[in-house]
């Protein structure tokens, strides 16, 4: 029996009825092909099962179709999502991936890991660490004199950087918001660790939403703001020190879901009854939130969209002759889930 033959890009355009050459820029995600097109040759490439020749390609471009990927935490949820999201796309436009994790970003800005991926002949590189403290000098020093694109994920943006990155700020001035509207006021927070940036502009859109409605003042508010460490025994510590603090307290915004189960779990053994006594908004959205009792409000972060816009960005500075001289700073938006743990029955 004769092998099967493998199906070309001129099969490809045949079929779609255009050129060879357009079948190659939607492969390589370039803007010059109109949405109709794209998609309609994207269908023909399923259909016939249609897979690049990347060691071909490699040759020829003198590319290794291989991108770094820095990544820290994969035991949370956000870190581990936005990989997969970044895989997903990578493996759409043709690129494997070569992954270095960061034991301790708190002590280490893991630019010693630069140079390894660069031994290994990547065509660009993903820095998929969240901000974390002040140790940020010699790893852009170092970015600045690596020879190939480097793209940041949830790095505090800065003029020269590219940069893909969570709006935590307006998410959290969603949050607040949601819960000024169901007639709360007293609106406490469990933080994440303070050295992390995306935990930083949290904060910062809580108190621009508290402060914007007015009700309390500014020591009320330091009296309503606690820290975590991420998880769900800090939520658990966190509403006991809220209520220490103030007996009163009618909402809590922790700023990840786990911690938002600690406190519903703390809740309960209080006899506090959610969202009768106290509301509780959390931020992620993973997948148990809406099994918790009650059933979690949220931010829905676009983790995976998050990773994939990284890539998107890496493959255009690899791909597009004269790439932008101004660095891309790309800012997503978070949706507000809506459940029974913060709708108010008064």
């Amino acid at each position: 029996m004769k092998p099967k033959k493998s199906v070309t890009i001129k099969d490809v355009a045949r079929v779609a009825g255009v050129s060879a050459q357009t079948v190659s820029r939607v492969l390589n995600d370039r803007p010059d092909v109109s949405d109709e097109t794209r998609q309609r040759i994207r269908g023909i490439i399923h259909e016939l099962g249609y897979a690049p020749n990347i060691i071909a390609r490699s040759l020829i471009q003198g590319r290794s179709n291989t991108i770094g990927v820095v990544g820290y935490g994969l035991g949370y949820y956000g870190p581990s999502r936005t990989l997969t999201g970044i895989e997903r796309q990578a493996n759409q436009l043709g690129y494997s991936l070569l992954l270095s994790l960061l034991r301790d970003p708190d002590t280490s800005t893991g630019e010693s890991l630069l140079p390894n991926l660069l031994m290994r002949k990547v065509d660009g590189i993903i820095w998929a660490v969240p901000e974390i403290g002040e140790h940020r000098a010699a790893l852009l020093e170092t970015v600045r004199n690596i020879p190939v694109p480097i793209v940041f994920i949830n790095m505090e943006p800065r003029p020269d950087l590219n940069v893909v990155a969570i709006d935590n700020f307006n998410a959290a001035r969603k949050a607040v918001f949601h819960l000024l509207e169901q007639g709360y006021r007293k609106i406490g927070v469990i933080t994440g660790p303070p050295t992390w940036w995306e935990s930083r502009q949290r904060e910062a859109g809580w108190r621009s939403a508290m402060q914007e409605a007015g009700f309390l003042s500014a020591h009320e508010l330091e009296q309503l703001c606690v820290a975590g460490d991420w998880y769900p025994e800090s939520g658990s510590r966190g509403l006991e020190e809220l209520l220490t603090r103030n007996p009163s307290l009618e909402a809590v915004f922790a700023f990840n879901d786990p911690m938002a189960l600690g406190v519903l779990k703390t809740a309960q053994r209080l006899g506090r009854r959610v969202p009768d006594d106290l509301a509780v908004v959390g931020f992620d959205d993973t997948p148990e939130a809406d099994y918790f009792s009650p059933p979690l409000t949220t931010l829905r972060q676009p983790l995976i969209e998050l990773g994939g816009q990284a890539v998107q960005l890496l493959h255009r500075l690899l791909t597009t002759p004269e790439s932008p001289s101004t660095p891309e700073q790309i800012w997503l938006q978070s949706e507000l889930v809506v459940r029974s743990s913060s709708i108010s029955s008064r």
